[in-house]
């Protein structure tokens, strides 16, 4: 599939197995998105830019749903928070940003975990229901993904959904204030249906 969107409608339904759902931010997430990032807020500043003075205020969260919708319209990118299905608590999200199409059809993703549900296999449920969505429902034939070095958890994150090491990018990515290199990782469509 070379042309610019794919055949196969996009899903509007949330991404969901017995146990997580991923959907689309909404005004209604504000809340639970405030305050799991601000209790997580030590456990992700190692791993993340630094926010902005006014991320976690309804201004800020407001700001960041109008350029998801943008980003979603023009087909740049799909942002994704992750729920509990249990109790419809949100752990964590993902975003697929960069989204290139014509010959390239590829994209890069990006995830967090709030600190309480780190370390549980959340987010590699959370990507084995996001990956095939992207290669059958969104035509991607790579998916890119890029982490420091030291963190072995992201690492073993994307190794278990059949991402592979590319290299090494120098000063790639300004994380909490600092450049800092990243490992390149990518899975490509034969990658994630061998799976």
């Amino acid at each position: 599939m070379l042309s610019g969107a794919p055949s196969i409608p996009a899903l509007h339904d949330p991404l969901t197995d017995h146990h997580l759902y991923l959907r689309h931010p909404t005004k209604g997430d504000f809340h639970q998105w405030a305050h799991l990032r601000a209790a997580s807020a030590d456990f992700l500043r190692p791993w993340e830019p630094i926010w902005p003075a006014d991320d976690l205020t309804p201004l800020g969260y407001r700001r960041r749903l109008e350029q998801y919708q943008k980003d979603r319209r023009t087909g740049r990118a799909l942002p994704y928070l992750i729920f509990r299905r249990q109790d419809n608590r949100l752990i964590g999200g993902v975003n697929v940003s960069n989204i290139r199409r014509g010959i390239c059809q590829s994209g890069s993703i990006g995830y967090w975990m709030g600190e309480d549900h780190a370390g549980r296999g959340e987010m590699s449920r959370a990507l084995a229901l996001l990956l095939p969505y992207l290669v059958d429902y969104q035509g991607l034939h790579r998916v890119e993904a890029a982490c420091l070095p030291s963190n072995q958890a992201s690492i073993a994150v994307l190794k278990k959904q059949g991402f592979q090491l590319e290299g090494k990018a120098r000063s790639y990515l300004c994380i909490n204030g600092r450049w800092e290199d990243h490992l390149l990782f990518s899975a490509l469509r034969s990658d994630l249906t061998s799976l």
